[in-house]
């Protein structure tokens, strides 16, 4: 499965209190999400504010698009969704 990140606007969710992008999987856009918890737990976020997540999203950016990337081809391309859980099973972020 071919899966990259273009460009983009990371949203906000404040419902499911996420940060949200999306990826493109064989040129199909998949939406993609992190939770503010495993952005506090694995990427150092200072607090849960929405300022604090994007700075950790920002720094870690790269690492969470890979999580992102593997999941979206373990699920055949569904959206995801990474919590912490996922996170810590696969070594991603602090330890």
């Amino acid at each position: 499965m071919n899966i990259s990140f273009p460009e983009g606007p990371v949203g906000y969710d404040t419902e499911e209190f996420a940060l949200t992008f999306v990826a493109v999987a064989d040129s199909v856009a998949v939406d993609c999400a992190i939770t503010a918890e495993a952005l506090e737990d694995r990427f150092g976020a200072r607090s849960l504010r929405e300022p604090d997540l994007r700075q950790a999203f920002q720094r870690n950016r790269a690492a969470i698009e890979s999580a992102a990337a593997r999941l979206i081809e373990e699920t055949d391309g569904k959206p995801v969704m990474l919590h912490s859980g996922y996170l810590r099973m696969y070594g991603t972020g602090r330890h």
